[in-house]
């Protein structure tokens, strides 16, 4: 915490995993968000609230299905 602090972070890695090598049952984990070149428009992104396309997650209200 004292070096995060003193600003003596380490770098981040240049491929992070999605997840620790070894995770331990019943611990949250949320995975890094891989960058992809791919993005909204930004009229797209206003409309449905994310610049990034695999986030775009519509509700439609009910379980599991389109729109009727």
């Amino acid at each position: 915490m004292a070096d995060q602090i003193n600003g003596a972070l380490e770098p981040c890695a240049p491929d992070p995993t999605p997840l620790p090598p070894d995770p331990v049952p019943a611990m949250a984990y949320v995975p890094y968000q891989q960058w992809s070149s791919s993005l909204h428009s930004a009229e797209r992104a206003l409309d449905v609230g994310t610049l990034f396309p695999v986030l775009d997650k519509p509700f439609y209200g009910r379980r599991g299905g389109e729109p009727r």
